[in-house]
């Protein structure tokens, strides 16, 4: 039996990790099957989960053995936090068969490249980056959705190394489960993810500490949608941003400082006797014209 991705024939596919991220994998490939069912095996960690996976129908079997789970997968999804993914290659190598392809969803892409790439080709299979720009501040396999990729973008991080036919087999995976594939190097994606992605989580986890440290009900009684909508990606999962900030630190830290910068100048002409005027009008002025413009789908910029 296989399961076919835009002319991509699997017969099974693993997940190692099946939360939101890796459920929501194991839902849309099962929905998306084109013909004969293929295999889709996940690998948790806890006892318990197996029967969440069941419950939720994310793949066709769970287990706690990795090896068993990785045995004759045509194709090996790594959807756990960034500090687990090399440790967990290091032990499912043993099961990893000749030509078949590993990836991952990790939000930081050049350092698991580097650690992950090499490892894999010791067992003559094939590892290409990806990174789905899809997900939730919920976490778990409760909370997968089979359309959670349907027109996400998935930035897929080839490098010299990659070998194309691997390349074409990730672009493919990810664009039967809806997506729009993009492909740039791993340095490239985690400098841009840096600003559009992590700095907007440090933000909101910000605001949060900053705000609610102080425990006052009478305080809290004013927080509206504004400071709910605003914070809501501050509920992500701790271990996982955790992780993203470290693998990819420089990046963030340079996107921090321009924030800060920011902020500082409006700082400063608040404090002024004298406000600028114009300038807290522009301030708000350009944030508004700016986001408006990136919604209707106006913005000029391009990735090349």
């Amino acid at each position: 039996m296989k399961l076919e991705t835009h002319g991509v024939r699997l017969r099974k596919i693993t997940i190692i990790g099946v939360g939101l991220l890796g459920g929501s994998i194991g839902l849309a490939a099962k929905r998306r099957k084109r013909v004969a069912p293929g295999e889709v095996a996940g690998f948790v960690r806890r006892v318990a989960s197996l029967k969440d996976c069941e419950k939720a129908g994310a793949v066709d079997f769970a287990t706690t053995d990795l090896l068993a789970a990785v045995w004759n997968a045509d194709l090996v999804i790594l959807c756990t936090p960034l500090a687990q993914m090399r440790p967990l290659a290091e032990q499912f190598l043993p099961a990893l068969k000749r030509g078949a392809v590993v990836t991952d969803v990790g939000s930081v892409k050049a350092s698991v490249v580097r650690e992950l790439e090499s490892l894999v080709a010791k067992a003559g299979a094939h590892f290409v980056g990806s990174h789905p720009m899809a997900g939730g501040e919920k976490t778990g396999v409760g909370a997968a959705s089979a359309d959670l990729f349907v027109n996400a973008v998935c930035v897929v991080t080839p490098t010299r190394k990659s070998k194309p036919a691997a390349v074409r087999k990730v672009e493919q995976f990810w664009k039967s489960l809806g997506a729009r594939v993009l492909k740039m190097p791993p340095a490239r994606h985690d400098l841009f993810v840096s600003h559009t992605s992590h700095l907007p989580h440090v933000i909101a986890a910000t605001l949060t500490n900053t705000v609610l440290k102080t425990g006052r009900k009478t305080e809290r009684a004013l927080l509206a949608t504004g400071f709910r909508d605003t914070t809501r990606i501050a509920s992500g999962s701790p271990t996982m941003w955790r992780d993203i900030a470290i693998a990819n630190r420089k990046n963030l830290a340079n996107s921090i400082s321009k924030v800060i910068h920011d902020l500082k100048k409006l700082q400063a002409n608040l404090r002024r006797k004298s406000v600028n005027v114009t300038v807290v009008s522009k301030f708000f002025q350009n944030a508004k014209q700016q986001r408006d413009n990136w919604l209707k789908g106006n913005t000029n910029q391009s990735v090349e």
